[in-house]
């Protein structure tokens, strides 16, 4: 698994800074800067204890960067970096012996991240008008805050280590990718929607033998808005 980690995350960087500096093409200067919102669809990937869960909906709201450096043939290229604040953690799904979801039961971990993106933008389609985009790159995190609430749990099932377990690693890290549709103007600015999804490499918990999970890293959805506007054509 962590070799799987290191190959995926050493070819999104080999991707990320092909575009930064390609020097084929028609070159292009085009810096942008806006805010972008959204919302998570948050879950994490638990191992050696099994969390059965729904997905957490949160908000994702920062601020955009985008430096357009050459249009090759029919394919738009450039960087495109964001300052976050996402929503993330995990609500647990509790069931009875036949798998029916009981309500009168609940747990919900919600952890807050400051979070950087630095993807390669790939794009197709007019100066002005529609484009169909792709974003790919690493993304690094780190915790600013989290918290848990519970209700109708026993002090037997809160004693086990699942519950009130503190955040021992707080940098996050892993791979995000995601696709969607600009609509470009000459005076109005750019406005994009897209759909994201982040795969978390590093663990929250540690992942010794010895320790209660193997595995505890973020998967997340977003869907989110953005609006830019041209600092330099």
């Amino acid at each position: 698994m962590k070799l799987i980690r290191l190959y995926i995350t050493g070819l999104l960087l080999l991707i990320t800074a092909v575009a930064a500096h390609a020097q084929m093409g028609e070159q292009r200067y085009n810096l942008a800067v806006g805010i972008n919102g959204g919302a998570n669809y948050a879950t994490v990937s638990f191992e050696r204890h099994r969390v059965k869960q729904q997905g957490l909906l949160g908000p994702n709201i920062g601020l955009t960067a985008r430096y357009i450096s050459e249009k090759y043939f029919a394919m738009i290229c450039g960087l495109q970096i964001e300052l976050n604040y996402s929503q993330r953690g995990w609500d647990k799904k509790f069931e009875d012996a036949d798998g029916n979801q009981i309500n009168t039961v609940g747990y919900t971990r919600k952890m807050n991240y400051i979070e950087l993106p630095f993807l390669a933008h790939l794009a197709f389609g007019r100066d002005v008008g529609a484009q169909f985009f792709i974003n790919l790159g690493p993304q690094i995190g780190y915790l600013i805050s989290d918290s848990e609430s519970h209700f109708g749990l026993s002090s037997e099932q809160l004693a086990s280590e699942e519950y009130g377990k503190p955040i021992e690693n707080k940098f996050d890290y892993g791979i995000a990718g995601g696709a969607g549709l600009e609509i470009r103007t000459r005076k109005a600015g750019h406005f994009l929607i897209e759909g994201r999804y982040y795969f978390g490499l590093a663990d929250f918990y540690k992942n010794a033998k010895k320790d209660y999970f193997s595995r505890s890293a973020h998967n997340v959805i977003t869907a989110k808005i953005t609006y830019l506007f041209d600092i330099k054509k």
